[in-house]
């Protein structure tokens, strides 16, 4: 099982990755987590340690036994997250046939299109915590940022199959329609400006 936030700028704001992931682990879902990712401008504060440290220690409280946890604390985008735990469970010569990726409910497409695109020979389901959008402005506290959010994550999703960084993902036109208006109404400050220099 592989925890991660499941994005560059767009990095998870709180513990719910761990929560999730706690949970997930004491019904028997994995026998070994990985938490992954570093820090980044919008976790800085929150998590100085690093997203992945502050995870384990989360889980470690919620009764994941330590030595079932490892923790890979450089990865700072999605492809990163993927690429670094993949590469730390070879080292630790750990067989992996399937991947349970536990993300954030509005990265899920994102996480297993660049598993799927990154790590081919490995079956992948994504998880998340059940959550309304209210439920989740209220977690992070901040209802613009929580929509820039969603507009910037759309966005991987349409040009980032095109740049080789992922497996290409069914957007059905309303989601585009309502994308595309967001835009419009100023929702940009999680997009990347220039997609064509974009890294994952």
């Amino acid at each position: 099982m592989i925890g991660s936030p499941g994005g560059s700028c767009r990095n998870s704001h709180d513990l719910g990755v761990a929560d999730v992931t706690a949970d997930l682990y004491r019904q028997g879902m994995a026998p070994v987590v990985v938490f992954t990712g570093a820090t980044s401008r919008t976790t800085h504060d929150r998590m100085p340690r690093g997203e992945a440290e502050h995870y384990r220690e989360r889980a470690v409280e919620l009764g994941v036994p330590n030595d079932a946890i490892l923790v890979e604390p450089r990865a700072r985008n999605t492809g990163e997250n993927i690429r670094f735990s993949r590469a730390l469970l070879e080292e630790q010569g750990i067989p992996v046939s399937s991947v349970l990726l536990v993300s954030k409910p509005y990265e899920e497409r994102r996480a297993y299109a660049t598993a799927r695109k990154l790590w081919p020979e490995a079956e992948f389901v994504s998880a998340s915590a059940p959550m309304t959008l209210a439920d989740h402005i209220r977690s992070i506290g901040d209802a613009r940022l929580v929509v820039d959010m969603l507009v910037g994550a759309l966005q991987c999703l349409l040009v980032y199959p095109a740049q080789g960084f992922m497996t290409g993902q069914e957007v059905p036109q309303d989601v585009q329609d309502a994308y595309e208006r967001l835009q419009a109404q100023g929702f940009t400050s999680r997009l990347i400006h220039d997609a064509t220099r974009a890294s994952e």
